[in-house]
């Protein structure tokens, strides 16, 4: 598609407001086409990856823990950030599904499905979501210190209903599940 070509604002200045353990926050200063400038608030984060673990008989393994912005448990797919900008999302997932999950993907049976930005008006989080397939299980769960998560598998179509009710409200595991749904033959 050709797109007008747009004028873009060019960033002045960029002052680091919090360095936090999972994100950093900037304060960027922006000449705006017209000459005016402005803050424009970003967060930067090392990037992550996800993984729709799917078991043998089909159903899918969710991850059920507490999300502090949301002051609630979330169920989710399992999912993590890189250990640094340069680790391989690949090895990223394929760590988070066996830390949270307690299984890992039998011969690395793990496909690359898509690429998302989480929330781009001030983030620049990208997320790589994975396929494993051919679970095993592995010798449990390796969960951080700060973690408390319980294990579920559901349906395909458990979750899809989960999803349209209201009860799964992850932006990443809505996508990663709609998108394997969709290709599910």
């Amino acid at each position: 598609m050709n797109y007008k070509e747009l004028p873009r604002p060019e960033r002045v200045g960029r002052t680091l407001v919090h360095n936090g353990s999972v994100v950093d926050f900037y304060a960027d200063t922006m000449r705006l086409p017209d000459g005016t400038e402005e803050t424009f608030d970003f967060i930067s984060h090392k990037g992550a990856a996800a993984v729709v673990p799917v078991l043998d008989d089909g159903r899918i393994l969710m991850v059920r823990q507490y999300r502090n912005a949301l002051d609630r448990y979330t169920l989710e797919i399992p999912a993590g950030g890189r250990a640094t900008k340069d680790e391989p999302t690949f090895d990223c997932a394929c760590r988070e599904l066996e830390e949270e999950t307690g299984y890992r993907a039998a011969g690395e049976d793990v496909t690359f499905l898509f690429t998302m930005f989480t929330t781009v008006a001030f983030c620049n989080e990208q997320i790589d979501i994975y396929l494993a397939r051919n679970l095993v299980k592995a010798d449990g769960q390796h969960l951080d210190d700060d973690e408390y998560i319980d294990v579920y598998a559901f349906t395909i179509d458990e979750l899809i209903r989960m999803i349209r009710d209201g009860e799964i409200v992850d932006g990443k595991t809505i996508a990663a599940l709609m998108t394997y749904h969709a290709m599910k033959p």
